[in-house]
Formats: C-alpha cells, sequence, structure tokens
C-alpha cells in the first residue's frame, strides 16, 4: 500500500537517528566501562539524544499507524498485525522516556 501522505520528518529521519546512534553507543560503551549513569558524559549523551529518539519514534508510530488504517480494507490481518506494532511502540516509546528521566536525574 502506497504512502500517500509522508509524516514530516521522513526525509530527515536518517539523519536524525545517526547522532542517537553515535551519542548511545558512547553512552552505552562508558557505562560498560563503569561510568556511573549519573556522570555528566552519559547525562549529556542521553539529554542530546533522548530528545532526537522520542521525535523519530513518534514520527515512525504515526507511520504504522497510517499504514494500519490503509491495510485494513486490503488485508484486515495486516492491518491488525500493525496495529499490534503501534501498540508495542507506544510501550517501547513510554520505557524510553521513563529511562531517559531516570538517566538525567540520577
Amino acid at each position: 500500500v502506497p504512502e500517500t501522505a509522508p509524516t514530516p520528518l521522513q526525509k530527515h529521519y536518517v539523519l536524525l537517528s545517526v547522532p542517537v546512534l553515535i551519542l548511545g553507543a558512547i553512552a552505552i560503551t562508558a557505562l560498560e566501562m563503569g561510568t556511573p549513569l549519573g556522570s555528566p558524559l552519559i547525562k549529556l549523551c542521553v539529554l542530546i539524544a533522548a530528545p532526537l529518539l522520542v521525535i523519530t519514534t513518534a514520527d515512525a508510530v504515526v507511520r504504522i499507524w497510517r499504514s494500519a488504517w490503509a491495510w485494513m480494507p486490503v488485508d484486515r490481518v495486516k492491518g491488525t498485525f500493525r496495529l499490534a506494532w503501534v501498540a508495542a511502540s507506544l510501550v517501547g516509546l513510554a520505557a524510553l522516556i521513563a529511562a531517559s528521566l531516570a538517566a538525567l536525574t540520577a
């Protein structure tokens, strides 16, 4: 099913995701090397990467939501499957926000 109305961030999705990937790798590596969660390095990585990740994830959820409803008249099973992905993505988004707040307040 072709997408008739792309989301505003669709063209910028990869460009917004690259800093998240790099900062996430830095933060995870630092944590694995024993840096405490409350260190300025971890907080800086989270402070920059988390909003970008929330924005890109929300954009992806919108795209999945639209895809689900586009599939409903064509194949109800595929549409319902995509709605399950929307639910899972929203749970993941909530977990992301909670983890980011925990890291920033540590």
